[in-house]
């Protein structure tokens, strides 16, 4: 089993379920008491998410490789990077860390391909739906045509994000704002919505359209590279 890097903390509330999942994943395909092999770097989040509305990319850019570093000298052969935001600086960290980065962003897409779909959805924090790196990605890669809701309910989307989920609220009144901007974008034809911050599974379980949780696909993916699948 190789041994996975989790760079994590952003939230630790998401960063708790990868953990949880991967191990479970784990038990699940090896049988008796096996468990996951892995290194964690978890950052504080408020220091991060101050960064990210500051609009210092490069210096998170450099934390995030700083942790990566971290992890391969702890053992690591790989790195799973636990949010989707972040990905947003991750191009070139394979060839400046040394170690494979399995991105969020082929996980949805492996996905959603698999299904056959071609029309899909988007929630996230306003730096996952408004910037290019992540539906360009799904686009260029996976062929697909991605929707994002429009500017009042992105910006209650990303609200509920950083006022609700990082901190571990889970309000039924959000629940229920979510799922009418999941209606809506099921509306203009999405055939499924992608799950694209990995705390939205804590308030978003199922509906109606197909939800592609980001945080259940990854994880799956590092444990499917981990045994060498």
């Amino acid at each position: 089993m190789k041994t996975m890097g989790l760079i994590g903390g952003m939230s630790w509330e998401s960063s708790a379920v990868y953990y949880s999942l991967v191990n479970q994943e784990i038990r699940r395909r090896l049988g008796k008491s096996h468990s996951a092999s892995c290194v964690l770097w978890s950052f504080d989040f408020q220091e991060i998410e101050d960064l990210q509305y500051a609009g210092k990319w490069d210096l998170l850019r450099d934390r995030m490789y700083d942790a990566g570093r971290g992890l391969k000298a702890a053992g690591a052969d790989f790195a799973v990077l636990c949010t989707n935001t972040m990905h947003k600086v991750m191009d070139s960290f394979e060839a400046d860390v040394g170690i494979p980065l399995l991105h969020i962003v082929d996980a949805a897409g492996e996905a959603i391909q698999a299904d056959g779909k071609t029309r899909i959805g988007l929630l996230g924090t306003k730096f996952t739906m408004e910037g290019s790196f992540y539906a360009d990605r799904l686009r260029d890669r996976f062929g697909l045509e991605v929707l994002t809701p429009g500017p009042e309910d992105r910006a209650t989307v990303n609200d509920i994000i950083y006022k609700e989920l990082v901190r571990g609220v889970v309000d039924e009144l959000s629940r229920r704002k979510y799922e009418a901007i999941i209606d809506g974008l099921a509306a203009r034809g999405a055939q499924g919505v992608v799950l694209g911050c990995t705390e939205i599974g804590l308030l978003v379980k199922e509906h109606a359209c197909t939800l592609y949780d980001t945080t259940l696909l990854h994880a799956r993916q590092a444990v499917s590279y981990a045994l060498g699948g």
